[in-house]
């Protein structure tokens, strides 16, 4: 059986001071992907000087795909980021995610055919922020301060084995911590691009995913992240967002015309 490669995709978006820690905990990963790609939403200089900065650390790989800064279009950038991927199997977080040093190691771990593999998020609180940017702080425990949701932070492969594969979309779902095949992304045609601005993105993924016969599985207890507090974005998008979205649970829609194909000709 070929060995699977993979591929860690970041998503960011001018905010270089989460970004470096996020980095930096990709570096202290157990074990590391085949490569990474920052997936970047129009940041500033300043973002591209940290990456520049971090490709000069990494053993492995570290790509930067920009586009321009038109607002929210998290979806175009994703699509763009994937189809450069060289891994056939893609994990990806948020560029305010800082990862537990066993994060990669799950996901890869718990690969499955026809499966994509869904984690916690532990919430890093607004009052920390200063105490975390000055010392760089990456890692985390059930009784670190700082954090909320804390149960989510307990690393547990046992209480982890409880939890099976399912065929059903949970509300538990987060874009920020989720791993896949690319050739299943690809049958269903990536991100919807009609798709901008805040919301739905990630999850409208997945209901096409799950439409074609994909099926889900929790990382409980494994794969964790904490999720650096932040401002909540324009919500101003999400009703729009949300009518595609019941679209395509509606209508069992599959494929997007909206979507990957178009960058995979020039992979």
């Amino acid at each position: 059986m070929k060995k699977n490669t993979s591929t860690l995709i970041i998503a960011t978006y001018n905010w270089p001071e989460a970004l470096d820690l996020v980095l930096k905990s990709a570096l202290e990963q157990k074990q590391l992907p085949n490569e990474i790609i920052i997936a970047d939403d129009g940041s500033t200089q300043e973002t591209e000087a940290l990456i520049k900065k971090y490709k000069t650390i990494f053993s492995i790989p570290l790509h930067h795909i920009w586009q321009e800064d038109k607002g929210f279009r998290k979806s175009h950038v994703l699509n763009k980021a994937i189809a450069k991927a060289k891994g056939n199997y893609i994990i990806q977080v948020d560029g305010d995610c800082i990862m537990h040093t066993n994060f990669i190691k799950d996901h890869l771990a718990f690969i499955t055919p026809n499966t994509y593999l869904y984690g916690s998020r532990v919430n890093i609180q607004e009052f920390y922020l200063n105490t975390l940017f000055k010392t760089k702080k990456i890692k985390f425990n059930l009784f670190s301060k700082g954090i909320k949701k804390r149960t989510r932070s307990i690393y547990s492969p046992f209480l982890s084995s409880f939890y099976k594969i399912q065929t059903y979309f949970s509300n538990n779902f987060r874009g920020c911590n989720t791993s896949f095949f690319k050739s299943d992304f690809i049958a269903v045609n990536g991100y919807n691009e009609a798709i901008t601005g805040w919301g739905q993105e990630d999850s409208e993924l997945m209901l096409r995913m799950h439409n074609k016969g994909v099926k889900a599985k929790r990382l409980r207890y494994r794969g964790i992240v904490f999720h650096i507090w932040h401002q909540e974005k324009s919500k101003d998008r999400v009703e729009a967002n949300s009518f595609i979205e019941q679209d395509t649970i509606k209508n069992k829609i599959v494929w997007t015309t909206n979507g990957v194909d178009k960058y995979l000709k020039h992979a």
